[in-house]
């Protein structure tokens, strides 16, 4: 026998396990999503060209909430005071899970579908962390689950969240706010990524606000000591939280983005704002310094003789992690195998990586294993995070982007109008179907989450870090 037909009867026979483990239920999901492929993908290449930003989706959330209300289920559109918020629902009675669906752009990039930078639109938003993907590949779940509901094997409710706002103002805050997870006896969540595995690892915690500084205009030659600079009071602040760096933990992150510094060179300017975000990978250590840079603020106002106003944005919990939902995804991650993608694809992969400065290894197709949970993780934060502490949330990564491609970056766009950002959409939809397959038909998977939720969380009360209404309208 040949080296050729030796590898194929290797793959069949791994294959035909596969095929053997997977029951017919989860084997009914995968096919309908299949059948869906062409439908979903149409949808995310709709919300990836519309770019759109946080609170703002209107197109992006009525691509969804459309086909959801088209495929049977009930949909609740602006809820908790946000527009593009909705909640689409199908069955009655227990269990009740959910299913997470992010949709929003990040600002300024916009990219075609080509391995090297180039903007579709100048200056406008792109998907630059693979929402488009993300919300259409949880709908897509959910349908899958609805479907086999409505044939009578599966029993219970399952709900859609469509979660605008993640990239700034984290709109799941105040949906968590409103109670609108309250109901869920579990929840499923994925994110786009460059590899594929179940996701047990926390994030930080993060707040976001933005300090104001009130002078007095004047001459910047003629009279300048009649004036009292505004822009002086943002200098002082920024140069306060840059000395303070030398002396916060390494888990501790503080970025700033200086939005006014006066208009023109010949003015005293009278007023200034900066927008500030401190993280860390525990909810104390954050709050202890977003209290001192609150009090830097102060200092750089008197200094300067000026005034000065802090106006909270959000606040996000870090992810609570559950394990014994991690375990379900990692089971079912593995009944489907790796992603499988063309010489065109990896050799697009490569070209991607070159144009980015890393390595040309091209596509990581391969399902890692389940990782430990560390203490301190590192990475990015997410509004997951609120939810998490409300309900127990299980969460995968599925591969829709080279390895080691830069996030929030054009590269990330570029795959996900593509075919590469398609296969990761499709496999994290059957990954998430089978995962709520698992929990509608064993009850002892539900309760293993809700037992580790319970001791992790422990007697900790969940309060929302926001005040007021959603910042619907501000940049």
């Amino acid at each position: 026998m040949t080296k050729r037909l030796l590898l194929l009867f290797a793959c069949a026979t791994v294959l035909n396990a596969q095929a053997q483990k997977i029951s017919a239920s989860k084997a009914a999901a995968i096919k309908d999503i299949e059948g869906r492929t062409s439908e979903l993908t149409t949808i995310s290449d709709k919300i990836w060209a519309a770019e759109e930003i946080a609170f703002q989706e209107t197109i992006s959330a009525d691509l969804l909430a459309n086909y959801a209300e088209a495929n049977g289920f009930t949909v609740e559109r602006g809820v908790a005071g946000i527009p593009t918020a909705f909640i689409a629902t199908y069955g009655s009675g227990s269990p009740v899970i959910g299913i997470l669906g992010e949709f929003d752009a990040l600002p300024g990039l916009s990219q075609n579908t080509v391995p090297y930078k180039s903007p579709l639109h100048d200056g406008k938003p792109g998907h630059g962390c693979g929402h488009n993907l993300f919300g259409t590949a949880s709908l897509g779940a959910a349908v899958a689950v609805k479907d086999l509901m409505a044939q009578g094997k599966l029993k219970g409710t399952i709900k859609f969240f469509g979660t605008p706002a993640e990239e700034k103002f984290f709109g799941k805050i105040w949906m968590a706010k409103a109670g609108l997870f309250d109901d869920l006896d579990a929840c499923l969540d994925w994110h786009p990524g460059a590899e594929t595995q179940t996701a047990v690892q926390s994030g930080l915690a993060l707040v976001d606000f933005t300090v104001e500084f009130f002078g007095q205009a004047a001459h910047a030659s003629g009279d300048p000591w009649n004036g009292r600079s505004a822009s002086d009071a943002l200098e002082l602040y920024a140069h306060g939280i840059n000395a303070y760096r030398e002396h916060i933990k390494p888990t501790v992150r503080i970025h700033y983005h200086i939005q006014d510094g006066g208009q023109v060179v010949n003015v005293v300017p009278d007023y200034s704002r900066i927008w500030v975000r401190v993280r860390d990978d525990k909810r104390e250590g954050m709050n202890e310094v977003y209290q001192r840079v609150r009090a830097m603020a102060e200092g750089a106002a008197i200094l300067a003789n000026v005034d000065y106003k802090i106006n909270l944005v959000s606040g996000i919990y870090e992810v609570l992690v559950n394990r014994s939902g991690g375990a379900v995804i990692q089971k079912n991650l593995e009944l489907l195998g790796p992603i499988t993608y063309t010489a065109e694809e990896t050799d697009y992969a490569k070209k991607i990586q070159e144009a980015t400065g890393k390595p040309q290894i091209g596509l990581n197709s391969k399902i890692e294993p389940m990782e430990e949970t560390l203490e301190h993780p590192g990475g990015g934060s997410t509004d997951v995070g609120d939810v998490s502490w409300v309900v127990p949330v299980a969460r995968l990564t599925v591969a829709t982007a080279p390895d080691g491609t830069p996030w929030h970056s054009w590269a990330v766009v570029a795959c996900g109008g593509m075919s590469i950002g398609h296969k990761g959409m499709i496999h994290a939809a059957k990954a998430l179907s089978m995962s709520a397959i698992d929990l509608f038909e064993d009850p002892k998977k539900v309760e293993a989450m809700k037992k580790e939720f319970k001791e992790r969380k422990g007697d900790h009360v969940y309060t929302p870090m926001i005040e007021g209404p959603p910042p619907i309208g501000k940049e």
